[in-house]
């Protein structure tokens, strides 16, 4: 009986609560460019969360593409030009 009390103790003290969801929610919500211009507005969690994933794929897009253009301006560079050696070496 004794050890099933202490899981349960163990269980009540590890749950995070609404007001620190809420917290979180705000914090995440403060990251979103989109949401920054409308904070005021009540936002459920559930579009806080999927705007924070499409910000996430969009930045991943980005990130995408910058890569594949930092690639082309390498391979358009002398392979001997101290420049292209530095950012190689910083790819690495």
């Amino acid at each position: 009986m004794a050890s099933r009390r202490s899981r349960s103790a163990q269980a009540t003290s590890s749950r995070i609560t609404d007001e620190q969801i809420a917290d979180l929610l705000a914090k995440l919500q403060a990251l979103l460019p989109e949401h920054r211009i409308r904070s005021a507005d009540r936002v459920s969690a559930a579009e806080v969360l999927q705007d924070a994933c499409n910000h996430i794929r969009s930045l991943q897009r980005e990130v995408d593409g910058l890569s594949g253009r930092l690639a082309q301006l390498l391979a358009m560079t002398d392979s001997c030009n101290a420049q292209a050696a530095v950012i190689r070496s910083l790819l690495k």
